[in-house]
Order: C-alpha cells, then structure tokens, then sequence
C-alpha cells in the first residue's frame, strides 16, 4: 500500500524533526548571565583611611596573619578552648547543617536532569453503575438491555501492575539555571559558616581577653589594698607612739575601703565573662570554674609593626572576607533566579511512556495479551495567568537589584571596618606606650613622696595624691593592654582572617 507507506515515511520524518528541534532547543538557556563584580578599591592602605596621619599604619610587606592567629598571645589555654569551641559550638553545629542542608537541596535540583521511572501496581474490587456512561451504548444499540447491564454491572476485580517513565527536555535551561542558583546557595552557605568560624574565635579571644584582663585588675587591686593595708599598719604604730596624729591614719583608711569597695564589682564581672566563654562552648554555668584559676603568664599580641595584611592587592584582601562572599554568591543566586522564572514563561515538554498489564481475570494477568502501553509527548503552552509569570519575572529582577546593593554595602562596609580596625590598633599602641612611661613615672614618684614623708619633708596628702596616680596608671595600663590585644582580634576579623577547617563538613 504506497499511501500507507508514504504515511509511515512523513510520521518518521516529523519525528526525527521534532526530537532535532527539542535538541536544538535544549541548548537553550533564558536569563542574565552572572558577572562576577568587581568592587572598587584602593591603591593602598592609605588611600581610603579618615584617621590622622599618625594613626595610619605602616604595614609590613613580607609577614602574613597566621590563620590561627589568636596562638600571637602565647596563651595554652585559649589555644585549648578555641580547639574545643570549634568541636562543641551550638552556632558553628547550625552552621555546618545549613551547609548540609544547601548540598542536599543543590542534589535534588540537580536530579531534575534526569528522567523519573516508576512503578505501580494494584488490586480493587469494582461494581459499574447500571445507568453509568460504560452502559449509555447499550441503549443506543438496543437489544436485550438487562442482560447486558446485568454482566456489566456484576462486581469484578481488576488486576493492574506496570512501569511509567517520564522525561522534561530542559528546553529553555530552567534546571540548569535551578541548578546554578542551587550551587550559589552551596557556595553562600559555605561562606556563612567560613563566618561563623571567624566570628566565634574572635567572639571567644575577645571574651578570653576580657576575662583575664578583669581578673589582672583583680590582682592589682588586691596587691594595692595589701600594700595600703601596709602603709596603715605603720601609720596605727606611729600614731600610738604619738608620731603622727590621728587625721593621716583615717585618711589611709579611706583610701584602703575606697579600694575594697572595687572589688565585688570585679568579680562579679569575671563571673560574668566564665558564663560568657562557657555559653560560646555549649557549656552550661559553672562548667568552666577552672578559668577562676590565676593565669600563669600574661599574654599579650607582640609589640611589632603590623603584619602584612594586603596579601596581594588591598581588593584582594576584602573579597576574602566570609560576609562579601556570601554577598556574591547571594547575587549569583539572585542573578540564576531570574532565568528559572523566564523559563516558566516558555512552552514546556514532556516525553513520557508506560508499559504494563491489565485484566479482570486473575488466571490471565500474566498472558501476553494483557499488556497495555503507551507513548507519546505532552505539551504545554501557558497563555493566560493575569500576569502571574511575568510578575514573578519582575519580582526576581528587583530580589536581584537588592543583592547588588547589598553586595556594594557589605563591601564598603568591609573597608570602614578594615580602617577602623588599624587606626584603632595604631591608635592604642601609642597609647600604652605612653601609659608605660606615665606608669613608671608614678611609681617613682610614688616612692618618692613616701620617702620624703617618712623623712617628715612633706605632710600626708602628698602621699595620697602620689598614691592615688600610681593605682590609677597600674590599672590603666592593665586596661590598655587587654584592649591593645582586643584591637589585635578585630585586625583580623576585619580582614576576615578565618581559620581553616579542621575537619570536614557534614
């Protein structure tokens, strides 16, 4: 039969067609394409500083920040609790399961390429209506209708078992851009929990510092009221051999209870810092009471020029930080999001094909004459959704516009920190040297006064003040030295100096 033929060859032509074109427009991908931003930068530290010249910090071009940087304050016990933060944190444990969860979610995006194949089957036991639309042609045709409806409407079981298989060529490149948004969202989180490394080391060094720095001014305190409680054991002794009258003694009192009087103060504020650091490790209050133990030696980051901190080009050093790579890989996700929603716009098809077996008779299930198949491909075309669509479209473009704020935001923001953070170093350097040189001088002047007051040159109140300007450099130091090194932790979380990963993620 030539038409039959002829018919058979124009059915194949189609087809072969219609597969090349459903290639063709597979390779297909509708969006904006992601451009990696170039933020604006500075020549060099300096460019971009507000604070006076004097504050700008030389930086050395050879060093580099270690990645655990807090091991600069030589202090075994913080190395410890960092090690032991990074095992137990609850912050960094959530982290790490947003990682997780954003690996998984690319993995179920990412199955969208392939085709689903399932199977089916089932029994159930069936009664057709005596007036359903299965009888209508029995009243069209005539004959004897109650013998008919009567064996159609006999209740029968039916056996069904079989396999489907479906497949959505991604035409215009919906999935691959699903699956780009889905691997910025692996590399966003990944980013969050580089983040949440660094904000929980410098959250615990500061915490750490704080506390020691607390109980230093503890020790000092009570070194001062022993050494006054000295001075007035000497001063009763004189005046019970009518050396001197009663006015000096009840002024060292004073002085002995002002200083008394700073100390519950201070170790409620260590009691305070313990919880602190416990809270950052997962540990409830009173699990660390060992941190009440005296500090074998005083740490302190080293008093040498700045560290290199460029590592390259100053933009280098920004687009390290966690915070601006999350921001990127945000408008990445934002950018890949807009193509997922253009390709909704777009007509969609999908192949699909079922083979299995069906029948009433249980005997003749399996027969060959049983099967049923089907296969074939479906089309869809929206045309009418009041805009829907195209609103989505629009809200994408905005969520993408709002990424690239928020990108040059976090960047600018990135650099106000790093210039805080050096000026504020510098800044406290220059301090302590100088509260070095006031607190050497009130000692001397200090023992000075002490002398010449023994010696019966000067009356007692010359004592106090010199006594007075000793304690209070002592303790100003002490501060200055625990912020000096708080400045330290900032540097590096300034320019996003995360530690390494010891272990692998989940």
């Amino acid at each position: 039969m030539p038409g039959l033929h002829s018919c058979r060859t124009i059915l194949s032509h189609t087809c072969l067609a219609g597969c090349a074109l459903v290639l063709a427009l597979a390779g297909c991908t509708v969006g904006p394409d992601f451009a990696r931003p170039s933020p604006e930068a500075p020549d060099d530290w300096t460019s971009w500083s507000s604070a006076d010249e004097s504050l700008r910090a030389r930086v050395d071009s050879e060093g580099k920040l270690p990645a655990e940087w807090w091991r600069a304050f030589g202090d075994p016990v913080l190395d410890q609790l960092q090690e032991q933060a990074f095992r137990a944190s609850p912050d960094l444990q959530t982290a790490a399961l947003h990682f997780a969860q954003a690996r998984v979610q690319r993995s179920t995006v990412a199955a969208q390429h392939g085709p689903d194949i399932g199977a089916s089957g089932s029994v159930s036991r069936q009664r057709q209506s005596e007036y359903g639309a299965g009888v209508r042609m029995i009243d069209a045709i005539g004959g004897d209708r109650s013998a008919l409806v009567d064996f159609l409407s006999e209740p029968f079981t039916l056996y069904q078992a079989g396999f489907d298989a479906s497949w959505e060529p991604d035409l215009w490149g919906r999935v691959r851009r699903s699956v780009e948004a889905a691997d910025a969202g692996v590399a966003q989180q990944a980013a969050l929990y580089d983040l949440a490394r660094l904000s929980l080391a410098s959250e615990l060094a500061r915490s750490y510092i704080e506390l020691r720095t607390t109980q230093r001014q503890i020790r000092l305190l009570r070194e001062d009221v022993a050494a006054l409680e000295g001075r007035l054991q000497i001063l009763e002794a004189r005046v019970r051999g009518g050396v001197v009258d009663h006015l000096d003694l009840e002024r060292q009192r004073t002085e002995v209870a002002a200083s008394k009087a700073q100390l519950p103060d201070l170790l409620a504020k260590e009691g305070a810092g313990i919880n602190q650091i416990a809270l950052l490790l997962g540990e409830p209050p009173g699990a660390l009471r060992e941190l009440l133990a005296p500090k074998p030696k005083e740490g302190r980051p080293p008093e040498s020029p700045l560290p290199d901190l460029s590592l390259g080009l100053p933009s280098e050093v920004a687009l390290r930080r966690p915070d601006i790579r999350a921001a990127e890989a945000r408008l990445h996700q934002a950018t890949a999001s807009i193509g997922v929603a253009q390709a909704e716009l777009y007509p969609s098809i999908r192949l699909g094909a079922r083979f299995g077996y069906e029948s009433y008779l249980s005997g003749e299930f399996a027969d060959w004459g049983s099967r049923s198949w089907s296969v074939g491909p479906s089309f869809s075309l929206p045309l009418f959704d009041q805009g829907r669509r195209r609103s989505v479209v629009h809200l994408r473009e905005l969520e993408q516009q709002e990424a690239a704020v928020n990108y040059q935001q976090t960047v600018l923001k990135a650099w106000q920190e790093i210039d805080d953070a050096l000026s504020a170093y510098t800044a406290e350097q220059q301090r302590m040297r100088e509260l070095t040189l006031r607190e050497r001088s009130a000692r001397e002047a200090y023992e000075l006064a002490r002398a010449r007051y023994d010696g019966g040159m000067i009356d007692f109140i010359g004592v106090l003040d010199s006594q007075r300007a000793y304690l209070q450099a002592r303790r100003d130091l002490a501060v200055s030295e625990g912020r000096l090194a708080t400045r330290y932790v900032m540097i590096n979380k300034a320019v996003g100096n995360a530690p390494a990963v010891q272990s692998s993620l989940p």
